[in-house]
């Protein structure tokens, strides 16, 4: 499921900032964390939708 992967990608393009501001305290790394997990709730809402859409037998998923 392609949603699936874009949700993985970006976990893992968050990581060196989630180190970064959790071991060091870099603020700026907490701020691109927390832009970061933006992207991730509207990824996870896109899948969301699509699980349901494909749930519903819709044949054209989000």
């Amino acid at each position: 499921m392609k949603e699936y992967e874009k949700i993985k990608q970006l976990v893992g393009a968050i990581e060196e900032d989630v180190i970064k501001f959790a071991e060091k305290g870099n603020a700026a790394a907490g701020t691109r964390v927390r832009k970061g997990l933006q992207d991730i709730k509207r990824a996870c809402q896109e899948m969301r939708d699509a699980i349901q859409s494909l749930k519903k037998g819709d044949e054209n998923p989000a």
